[in-house]
């Protein structure tokens, strides 16, 4: 009678075969998410169901003050360092535009902010302009597109009245501030 000799090592496979490669899937998809967050600054971006294209809010704009979460930046209008989680653009033309499609939720106008319109957007996005003239042209409830003129630059917003004419624009993403460089193409801004 022979003995058939084993190889272990085969044996080994064929009996836990398949949790080695779910185990394999698993460690490559960690490593993925893992990857992303570290060139995203420690956070995983949220990419939601579908795929947003979102436009600038002015064109050819300068970023006068950037978002900053993370650094305090000063506010020379009101003498003090603060956050600053919003972006201020200037630009020669004061047109605003929608960033997404969406609907005008408010339009506001108090001495702080100056006049305010906030869009809601899809995927949980919020858009919030400040500092813009009176005369905005969209209205509570209007549905808007990315790229639609919505109202002017100004310098309505008495907590930044140093900076002239601008636009304070800010961006939630779930009721929570999120950095606009992540989503808008502001490369050569």
């Amino acid at each position: 009678m022979s003995i058939k000799a084993t190889n272990k090592f085969v044996d080994f496979v064929k009996r836990f075969g398949v949790y080695l490669c779910v185990g394999v899937v698993v460690l490559m998809v960690s490593l993925a998410f893992g990857i992303t967050a570290l060139l995203n600054g420690g956070k995983v971006l949220p990419t939601g169901t579908g795929q947003l294209k979102f436009s600038l809010p002015m064109e050819n704009a300068s970023i006068v003050k950037d978002f900053s979460s993370t650094e305090l930046q000063e506010n020379e209008t009101l003498n003090q360092w603060e956050a600053h989680l919003s972006i201020d653009f200037s630009a020669e033309n004061s047109n605003v535009f929608s960033v997404l499609d969406g609907k005008v939720t408010s339009v506001t106008y108090d001495d702080l902010e100056g006049s305010v319109i906030t869009i809601e957007h899809s995927d949980g996005f919020v858009s919030k302009y400040a500092s813009l003239a009176k005369d905005v042209v969209v209205k509570n409830g209007d549905k808007v597109k990315a790229g639609q003129k919505i109202g002017d630059a100004s310098n309505t917003a008495g907590f930044e009245a140093g900076l002239g004419a601008h636009l304070h624009f800010t961006l939630t993403k779930d009721g929570t501030e999120v950095d606009p460089n992540n989503y808008l193409d502001l490369q050569n801004k």
